[in-house]
Order: C-alpha cells, then structure tokens, then sequence
C-alpha cells in the first residue's frame, strides 16, 4: 500500500522549501516565457501555483487515486488556461515539471534514509514510482489540456474573424451594404448566409447592397450557397442588389440553373448605389 499519512506529512512540511529552492535554481538565462519574466507580480504568481501544486501532489501519499486525480487536473487546467503560461514553450514547461519531479525524489530518498530500522526498501521504490507516475500523468494531462484550450481560442478567433469578414455596414435608413473579400469557403459562406441574416433583421434593413468584386475565388457549392442567401433575403422582406459578379461566378450561376429574373445585378458597386440614389430622387 502506498499510502503513508507520516509521509504525506514530511512532504508537505517541505512545500516551501520545494518552491523556494525550485525557483533560486531556475535558470533564467536558458529558459524563456514565465520562467525569466522580472516582474514582481508574475513570478509571485508563478511561486503561488508551484505551492499550491506541493499541496495537491503530497496528497498523493492520502486519498484515493479518483480524488487526486480529479484535483490534479482542476490545477493542471489553471496552468493551462493561465496567460503567462501560454506564451511559454511548452519544452520549458515539461524541463520543469521533470525538474520538481527530481526534487521529489530527493527528498523521498531523504525520508527512507531516516526509517531505515524499519527496512523501508520495498516501501520506498513503490513511493518512487508512485511520484513518477503522478508527474507523468500531470505533463500528459497538460499538453492534453493545453491543446484543448488552444483550440477553443483558436476556434473563437476564426468565429471573430468569419463575423468580422462578413460585416453589414449600415449606408442610411434601412440601406445596408454586404461586402465580400478573399476566398470564400464553403464554411465561410454558411457564416456569411447565417450572419447577414440576423444583422439584417437586426438593423431592420429593407435594401442590401451585396459586393463580391473583392472575391478572389468561389467554387460551385459556394455560388450555391450565396444565391441561397440572396433568396433567404428575399423571404425575410430585404431586396438583394448584387455587384461586382466576376465572370466565372456569373457562369456557375447559370450552369447551376440559378433564376435572376426579380434580381438586380449591376457590374460595380458604385453602380448599385447609382441606381438607389435615383430611387430616392
């Protein structure tokens, strides 16, 4: 049985000594991100969670593997999600994890050398690897949660991005304009159709002026998907004026057998809005 309640106890009586000496011993020369920041704030943040962390993983030696591991992980996601660490290597972050790793191991070294009379052999190579794999679960359970966090971020840029791309700028009245730039996929296009929807119920919008002369390429499910707007729109009560239909989109369009008969299409943007300035005159 690894658990032992006096070990427990000798290792957390050493939780500060742990995070003093693991941060004296950094080298801030050869390492980079949170590890050689100066300010007063960040590297007592930085002791904070390696302190917390001894108080966490001493509990190993205490509890139950369920409720370690869970408690593990509410801090490994801390760390992970934390900004300062984000913009750390991960290499460094894993050199200094493997670091507080041989710490331990000295000072359970250190244990059993003062409970020899009690032929503490067994007991103490089965400590060893209970350490070992405790910090191998933390740096997998890292760079798992690390990822996930990245990707979320990721994820939610690109969404800012797609909305950002696709805006509905407000011209006058309930005259909108929809400009289209760059490539147009086919996942972008359904963010565009969704986004130009709402903004347009949104801003009550009753004419939209929809530019693509700043698109670079469109594939055939894509022409699809924007005609598919132009006929959403016109359900919802807005009236489509399209300009700038570069001659590839105008012929997928009709190879697609796409009905212009109630649109209004106009070769250029200024065009377009010729024709709702003679509408308003």
């Amino acid at each position: 049985m690894h658990r032992n309640q006096e070990l427990h106890t000798f290792l957390l009586s050493k939780a500060r000594q742990l995070t003093e000496d693991w941060y004296n011993s950094l080298d801030k020369s050869t390492t980079n991100g949170v590890y050689s920041s100066s300010d007063p704030q960040v590297i007592e943040t930085l002791k904070s969670q390696n302190f917390t962390f001894h108080g966490i993983l001493c509990n190993v030696f205490a509890e139950d593997k369920e409720t370690f591991n869970k408690k593990i992980d509410e801090w490994v996601l801390t760390i992970a999600e934390d900004k300062e660490h984000l913009e750390t290597p991960n290499h460094y972050i894993l050199r200094e994890f493997m670091r507080v790793r041989h710490q331990y191991l000295e000072f359970l070294k250190e244990y059993a050398e003062t409970h020899m009379e009690e032929n503490i052999f067994e007991q103490f190579s089965l400590w060893n690897q209970v350490i070992i794999e405790a910090f191998d679960r933390v740096m997998l359970r890292f760079v798992e949660l690390q990822t996930e966090v990245v990707e979320q971020q990721i994820q939610s840029q690109q969404e800012v991005i797609n909305e950002l791309s696709s805006p509905v700028i407000s011209l006058n009245g309930h005259t909108a304009l929809l400009p289209l730039v760059g490539n147009i996929d086919p996942t972008r296009a359904e963010l565009i159709l969704e986004n130009a929807l709402e903004q347009c119920v949104n801003k009550e919008v009753s004419q939209l002026f929809i530019d693509l002369s700043g698109v670079v390429l469109i594939d055939t499910m894509v022409a699809h998907q924007i005609f598919q707007l132009i006929d959403a729109l016109q359900l919802i009560g807005v009236k489509p004026i399209l300009s700038g239909l570069r001659p590839e989109i105008a012929q997928t369009a009709v190879q697609l057998g796409l009905n212009f008969d109630t649109l209004t299409i106009t070769s250029t943007l200024s065009q377009a809005l010729t024709i709702k300035n003679n509408e308003v005159e």
